[in-house]
């Protein structure tokens, strides 16, 4: 039987309350104390304001589009109900809004949070990160991680001069680390935050201590795990790799609206008010159970990893290994130049360093993380026609 959790009714009169008495919680980031490069660019007037401008900036971003047939969770499916990152980042700013909204937080700084987080994936999910760091490493000793280059995408490649406080979310969004409690601590500067971004680089277990600089970077961070996991529990089942029935049902339900109604509630009940994000314990200790039960029976299919590592990773080798060839000798005819540099450049922001002059590396790492499933699947049957390597996706009628 389905459960849904509803707030406290103490909770409830409170917050109506606070409404009528116009005595609501004050902890949303002001605009007023936004931050930006430039400072004299961007100013917020009454029709678009500060977070605003930045979520106009993230959605026009040439490689949002590009969300649409990138890979969440299951690659080689053409199956239309199946969620691909386009829809996963909508989820998100949607379960973090409705969390925002109760604690009366910034939700445009939220959304352009959640509508960025994940703006610098590469196709192929978590294993084509996983590949790309790789390679990425093993030519610069420097590591790629897919919320950094979020952050390169719409502070370098395409300088939009986005905010300090947007940036500071997306880069700390990492859904991988689950916590009880989620404690904001306070950004200054973006020298500040360069060197943490350039602390990433060097070391990838950084990521890992980055920590948002607002109450809205800390639930779209929380709100990132909720919109993936119980939809990657609908997706397994439409995929028929599992049912909702081999999960056990604890006190945040099984089901994907059952899953987000509970945390959402247990997340409003205990933070309301406060200066920090927190679920209690019960829930906090059942939100662990269900990920790593996803991990169990759903991310780590062997079928599934194993046709990754065996076909993905020499492919985005190849292709890695001849792009950067193709710089180095100039061949101006090649598509990292014609699909992705002269795409970049066609932007026409005023950068201090050209962009082709960027390290040689970093270009086709940034043109292989823009890719999609199926442009990458593309590019390399055109550049190796003679290659026995293919993806067979398995189709509608299989």
């Amino acid at each position: 039987m389905l459960r849904y959790e509803t707030l406290s009714e103490a909770l409830q009169e409170k917050m109506k309350s606070d409404k009528l008495n116009n005595s609501l919680p004050q902890l949303g980031f002001g605009e007023e104390n936004v931050n930006r490069r430039n400072m004299s660019r961007d100013r917020a007037n009454l029709v678009r304001t500060a977070f605003i401008r930045d979520i106009d900036k993230i959605i026009h971003c040439p490689f949002y589009n590009r969300y649409a047939d990138k890979t969440q969770v299951f690659s080689f499916y053409k199956n239309d109900d199946i969620t691909r990152r386009g829809l996963h980042v909508q989820l998100v700013s949607r379960i973090a809004r409705t969390i925002g909204k109760a604690l009366n937080l910034n939700l445009d700084l939220i959304e352009a949070i959640a509508l960025g987080h994940d703006i610098g994936h590469t196709p192929f999910g978590h294993a084509g990160e996983r590949f790309l760091d790789e390679l990425l490493f093993g030519n610069t000793g420097r590591h790629f991680s897919h919320n950094i280059h979020s952050v390169r995408v719409l502070d370098s490649i395409f300088p939009y001069n986005i905010s300090l406080e947007t940036l500071s979310g997306i880069a700390s969004h990492d859904g991988e680390m689950e916590l009880s409690e989620y404690h904001p601590k306070k950004l200054t500067s973006f020298e500040e935050f360069d060197r943490q971004i350039e602390d990433c680089y060097l070391d990838k277990s950084n990521v890992k201590k980055l920590v948002p600089s607002t109450l809205e970077g800390c639930v779209m961070r929380i709100s990132d795990i909720i919109a993936y996991l119980g939809k990657d529990r609908q997706d397994a089942e439409r995929a028929h790799i599992m049912s909702n029935k081999d999960f056990g049902n604890g006190t945040i339900g099984k089901y994907n609206a059952e899953i987000i109604n509970n945390l959402i509630v247990n997340i409003i009940e205990n933070s309301y008010g406060k200066q920090y994000i927190r679920m209690d314990d019960e829930h906090f200790a059942e939100l662990k159970k269900a990920k790593a039960d996803n991990y169990l029976l759903i991310y780590k299919q062997e079928a599934v990893e194993e046709k990754l590592n065996s076909v993905v990773k020499p492919m985005m080798k190849e292709l890695y290994e001849k792009l950067l060839e193709d710089l180095e000798k100039k061949n101006t005819d090649s598509p990292i130049f014609t699909h992705h540099i002269d795409f970049v450049n066609s932007a026409h922001y005023k950068r201090e360093v050209p962009y082709e002059e960027t390290e040689k590396n970093q270009i086709v790492t940034d043109y292989i993380a823009s890719m999609t499933d199926d442009y990458f699947i593309d590019l390399y049957e055109y550049l190796f026609p003679e290659s026995k390597r293919k993806i067979v996706y398995k189709g509608y009628f299989d």
